[in-house]
C-alpha cells in the first residue's frame, strides 16, 4: 500500500468542501450515480489490488456479492510511480479506496473531511523481513541499518520509524529506502542493497522461499500488531470523502454489505478455499507457486475482521504512530475519522454475529 504525499497539484483539486459532518447525517445517492435498471456504479481503487492484504476487494466480485447486493463497483489498483489510491479518492478521480484507515487521520490533519466506512484488517499485513547477516531481531536493532519501505512516505515508512521509535532509535540513526514491493523487494535484499524490507504476502513468502530475509517482526495478524505496537491497527478498509458518503448513502450500504459478507466468508472457509476464488494471476507467479501463496494466507489469515467493525483502540494505536513519527501533531476528532453505521446495518441485515469490540468516537 503505497501512500504518498500530497503535491500541490493534487491540493487544488481536493472537492472536499467544508463537509465535516460525520456519515450518519442524511443523504441519499444520487441518480448520476445509479446505471441501468437503478445499479448504482462505484469507483474504487484498491492500493495493491494483488496484495494479500487487499485481496477482499476482488474476492467479493468473485463470490458474486457486489452483485448480490445490488451494486457494480469498477475495481482498479494504484501503480508505482502513480497517483495512491488515497489521493486519487481525495481528488475524486475515484469514488472510494481500498487503503489503510491512518489516511483518515492524516487528512483531517490536513483540514479534510475522509472517512472510513467498512474496517476489513486489525492488523498492517506486513513483515519485517531482514537478511540473516543484518544481525536484526527487532526494532531496537534498526540503528546503522538500510531499511526498505515501499515508498518514502508510505504506510510502511510510518510503522518502520514508529518501530523503531519506540525502541529509542532515532529516524536519522537508520537509513530508509525505497523499495517497491514484489520482485523490487526481494532484489533489495538479495542484491545488499537493503538489510531488512517491510513487505507483504506474497513477497513475504518469496523472501523465505528463496532464503533470502527472515521475519523479524510480525505485523501481518492482529495478535502480532497488538505485541509490536501496543494494540489493533487498522489496516485494510474502504475510505470515502465523506461529502460524497453523505450523498451516496445507499450506494455506501451495498459497497459494504457486500464487503461484509465477504469478511464472513473469508472467516468460515479455508486458506485453499479463498485462493480458489481469486484471479490465478494473484495467488501464483514467478515469486511464488499456488501453493506458497496459500501457506503464506494460513499463516497471516488472522488479520482479517470476520465483521468489518473498527477494532476498540485501533484509532489510537493508529494515531500514536502518527504522532510519534510527527506525520500529524494536531488533536483528531476519531469520531469523523471512521464509522461502524454501514457494517452494523449490513450484519444486522444478514443475521451474522458480530465478534469484534467496536471502537468508539473516542477510539
Amino acid at each position: 500500500m503505497l501512500k504518498r504525499t500530497l503535491t500541490a497539484a493534487i491540493i487544488t483539486v481536493l472537492a472536499l468542501g467544508t463537509a465535516t459532518a460525520c456519515s450518519s447525517n442524511s443523504g441519499k445517492s444520487s441518480a448520476s450515480n445509479a446505471g441501468s435498471g437503478g445499479t448504482p456504479t462505484v469507483k474504487l481503487m484498491v492500493g495493491g489490488i494483488d496484495k494479500q492484504i487487499y485481496l477482499p476487494y476482488e474476492l467479493a466480485e468473485n463470490l458474486g456479492f457486489y452483485k448480490k447486493y445490488g451494486v457494480k463497483v469498477e475495481l482498479s489498483t494504484e501503480q508505482n510511480g502513480g497517483v495512491g489510491a488515497e489521493e486519487a479518492m481525495a481528488s475524486g478521480q475515484v469514488d472510494m479506496a481500498g487503503a489503510w484507515y491512518n489516511h483518515t487521520i492524516e487528512f483531517q490533519a490536513k483540514g479534510k473531511a475522509v472517512e472510513d466506512v467498512v474496517q476489513l484488517s486489525g492488523a498492517p499485513g506486513e513483515r519485517e523481513m531482514c537478511t540473516k547477516k543484518s544481525g536484526v531481531k527487532s526494532a531496537a536493532d534498526f540503528k546503522g541499518k538500510t531499511l526498505g519501505v515501499t515508498d518514502l512516505g508510505s504506510g510502511t515508512d510510518t510503522l518502520t520509524q514508529f518501530m523503531a521509535a519506540a525502541k529509542g532509535v532515532k529516524t536519522n540513526q537508520f537509513h530508509r529506502l525505497a523499495v517497491g514491493a514484489g520482485s523490487t523487494a526481494v532484489a533489495a535484499l538479495q542484491n545488499g542493497k537493503a538489510d531488512c524490507v517491510m513487505t507483504t504476502q506474497p513477497t513475504v513468502a518469496a523472501i523465505e522461499k528463496k532464503g533470502v530475509g527472515t521475519s523479524a517482526v510480525d505485523l501481518a495478524t492482529t495478535d502480532g500488531a497488538k505485541s509490536a505496537l501496543g494494540g489493533a491497527f487498522p489496516g485494510a478498509s474502504v475510505l470515502a470523502r465523506t461529502d460524497w458518503v453523505n450523498s451516496h448513502k445507499d450506494s455506501v450500504q451495498r459497497v459494504v454489505d457486500a464487503l461484509v459478507a465477504t469478511m464472513h466468508w473469508i472467516n468460515k472457509h479455508s486458506a485453499a478455499q479463498i485462493a480458489d476464488k481469486l484471479p490465478a494471476s494473484y495467488v501464483q507467479n514467478q515469486l511464488v507457486t499456488k501453493a506458497d501463496y496459500i501457506k503464506a494466507l494460513d499463516e497471516d489469515k488472522g488479520q482479517f475482521l470476520p465483521d468489518g467493525i473498527m477494532p476498540a483502540g485501533g484509532p489510537k494505536t493508529s494515531l500514536a504512530t502518527e504522532k510519534l513519527v510527527g506525520t500529524v501533531t494536531t488533536s483528531v476528532d476519531f469520531s469523523k475519522t471512521f464509522t461502524n453505521e454501514f457494517a452494523l446495518n449490513a450484519n444486522k441485515k444478514e443475521g451474522f454475529t458480530t465478534t469484534t469490540a467496536p471502537a468508539g468516537a473516542d477510539g
